[in-house]
């Protein structure tokens, strides 16, 4: 996903010259070709990333449209004034491309894990926030940034998921994708997070339980008609992400249900990371597990929390 959102970068520089790349202590090699074909719009500025975002709103103001480039927590905690001053206050097309949103650099402990970007990003006004869920869906996002207006934040995995987007469901930013059709489940993903939706879906439907699946890859602007289209008949939406539980996936989209439905409707439980910094080391596929997050575990709770709403009101419920 990583290499192809890079190389991306390289295609649209050759097709459009206002397209420039600014990278933050990048790895090794990385956009080399483009460094050969493009040197005066490609930057390596260092590890200074409040100066790189001054620098690409300065940059973007003079007519360009630059991609910056580091890894998610770098890129949101360290320069949260100058993101939210420089280029949400003036609403400018800065590409903030994210490597490794979630738990990607879980070995490297707590400081590198971004468990709560969507949510500090999702807040600023003006900026758009979207999560793919493969390579593929990552090169289809991608030719969407050029003109977009405004900041857009692009968390990224760090590569190797396995390919579940469609090409015929095509791409457009704010705009969700039904992979599944709901049945009494439907479970809403973002990111990496329908890779489980699907294998849980799977299991789910074994055990009679037909699960669909609506991936907002757009988590700000939310496509909240798709969602309420969606949730009609179903009994539980069970919302899945690489996130802390706090302004996440999970709160857009009880966000949304409150304000256009009120009290009246499904059952919701919602399936995230803990609210608490994880001090213990592993990789991102461990982490999740240990924390409810592989298909088995959210079947199981998924089965449980259907099985109770079959027999109360409607419930939040947050693991």
């Amino acid at each position: 996903m990583r290499n192809t959102a890079m190389n991306m970068v390289h295609t649209l520089a050759a097709r459009d010259e206002r397209v420039l790349y600014i990278g933050s202590d990048p790895g090794a090699g990385t956009l080399r070709a483009m460094s050969k074909e493009f040197p005066k719009r490609h930057l390596i500025e260092g590890i200074s990333e409040a100066h790189i975002i001054g620098m690409s709103a300065g940059l973007a103001m003079e007519g360009f449209v630059p991609y910056v480039n580091t890894i998610a927590t770098f890129l949101t905690r360290r320069c949260y004034e100058q993101v939210a001053v420089d280029l949400c206050l003036h609403n400018l097309p800065v590409r903030l491309i994210a490597n490794g949103g979630g738990l990607v650099y879980a070995p490297l402990g707590p400081t590198h894990q971004a468990i709560e970007d969507i949510a500090i990003m999702r807040a600023l006004p003006n900026m758009t926030v979207v999560c793919p869920c493969d390579a593929d869906e990552a090169a289809r996002l991608m030719e969407k940034t050029l003109d977009w207006t405004g900041p857009i934040y692009i968390r990224l995995g760090k590569g190797g998921d396995a390919i579940v987007s469609k090409a015929e469901h095509g791409f457009e930013i704010g705009k969700a994708i039904l992979m599944r059709p709901p049945g009494e489940v439907l479970m809403v993903t973002t990111g990496i997070m329908l890779q489980r939706a699907i294998a849980a879906a799977d299991q789910l439907a074994a055990q009679g339980i037909r699960a669909g699946i609506l991936h907002m890859h757009t988590v700000k602007p939310l496509d909240a008609e798709t969602l309420l289209q969606a949730v009609r008949g179903t009994k539980l939406v069970a919302t899945l992400e690489e996130h802390v539980p706090s302004g996440g996936l999970g709160s857009a989209v009880a966000e949304a249900l409150i304000d256009r439905l009120g009290s009246g409707f499904p059952a919701m439980l919602r399936l995230s990371l803990p609210d608490r910094f994880m001090h213990n080391y592993g990789s991102q596929d461990s982490l999740l597990k240990k924390h409810g997050l592989s298909a088995n575990a959210i079947a199981t709770s998924i089965e449980h929390a259907l099985a109770a709403s079959r027999t109360s009101a409607p419930q939040l419920h947050s693991t």
